[in-house]
């Protein structure tokens, strides 16, 4: 009879608890590293014993420098800022952005109060007209008051995401025609390099100009300033899709290509099975660069077509001149920087989901 020693039977317990807590937090490091929360990766492993000096020198790395230096632009911002005029007086510091914040969060919070009693007396109104047998007076009346600042923000991220979903249309077949041909990437080539340099403000008079002529009214799901808007964030955010995917696409292995034909693959298998596969890592970084080019596009796109979202509100803010307008301005800028790193970090999830990349 063997007698298994209590102290072993802990000890290897307790190691099999501890490899199974390492496991747990690498496969959380893959998703913090999509998310850009890498840091708490060392805290983890710091906390579970995992050689702690050595974590420390990643906490000070991915942590504490990126903190410092935020904390030096603060204060070099809250330092400067008083020592610069404009016509609506000295440049806000951070205290008083993020005061205007505060602000537009309560303005925000009263308008949406505001738009659901407007709503619930509508609905009201309907339910007694029904009641009272006039169903054919009951209507369905939208509420025309000012949009919030969260409302603005939503229209800026649909006109995106719809001008993205375009260009991506567009670009991805385009991109495996040309890389697949040598004559499809000929005849495309020209197009790209005389177009792709075209500013935004250069197609937005064409773009508004065909949607008007085309596009006689504002009823309906889409507005004419919202098509203006995703239209020309299409025109101008597609070519890194196109350019990466020709290359992913031109770049695959010929071996590949060589089995497809032995194994008589028709087009549509080929690409599925062999092409996008192969292609995915650059046909998603050129998805990455088009969303953040058409990010960049969309606020000035919206400022001239007065499609309502952060554009218009930049824009109205610097018409209306008050002594505010600097300090919302800035309170918009940080915004659109923040969104701009949250959607490129879902794209880059998306990326890790789909390939093996390991490209940040």
């Amino acid at each position: 009879m063997t007698t298994v020693d209590p102290d072993f039977a802990r000890a290897q317990a307790k190691a099999a608890r501890r490899a199974s807590l390492f496991t747990r937090i690498n496969t959380a490091d893959k998703w913090l590293n999509v998310l850009g929360l890498a840091w708490i990766t060392p805290i983890l492993k710091a906390l579970a014993g995992d050689n702690p000096r050595a974590q420390l020198g990643d906490i000070w790395r991915l942590l504490l420098v990126p903190l410092l230096a935020i904390a030096v632009f603060l204060s070099l911002w809250g330092y400067l800022a008083p020592k610069v005029q404009t016509s609506l007086g000295a440049i806000p510091g951070p205290a008083a952005v993020w005061q205007e914040a505060l602000v537009l969060n309560h303005d925000a919070m009263l308008k949406a109060e505001k738009k659901a009693d407007f709503q619930d007396r509508i609905d009201k109104r309907n339910a007694r007209l029904i009641e009272q047998g006039k169903a054919d007076q009951v209507k369905d009346i939208p509420y025309t008051g000012a949009p919030s600042y969260y409302e603005q923000i939503w229209t800026s991220i649909k006109t995106v995401f719809f001008g993205f979903l375009v260009a991506s249309a567009i670009a991805i077949p385009l991109g495996i025609a040309a890389g697949l041909s040598v004559t499809a990437n000929a005849a495309l080539n020209p197009l790209i390099q005389i177009f792709k340099p075209v500013s935004p403000l250069a197609w937005l008079p064409i773009v508004t100009m065909v949607v008007s002529a085309v596009y006689a009214t504002n009823d309906g799901m889409f507005s004419k300033s919202f098509l203006v808007s995703a239209i020309t964030v299409t025109l101008c955010s597609l070519w890194p899709t196109l350019i990466n995917t020709s290359l992913g696409v031109a770049s695959i292995d010929k071996d590949l290509i060589s089995v497809s034909r032995v194994l008589k693959m028709n087009t549509y298998t080929k690409i599925t099975k062999l092409v996008l596969p192969s292609a995915l890592p650059l046909i998603f970084t050129g998805l990455r660069l088009s969303l953040g080019v058409g990010w960049m596009v969309l606020i000035a796109a919206e400022m001239l077509a007065q499609n309502p979202g952060l554009g218009k509100f930049v824009w109205d803010e610097f018409q209306n001149g008050s002594s505010s307008s600097l300090a919302r301005i800035m309170v918009a800028v940080f915004t659109i920087g923040i969104i701009g790193f949250l959607l490129d970090r879902v794209m880059y999830a998306l990326q890790s989901l789909f390939t093996f990349s390991n490209n940040r």
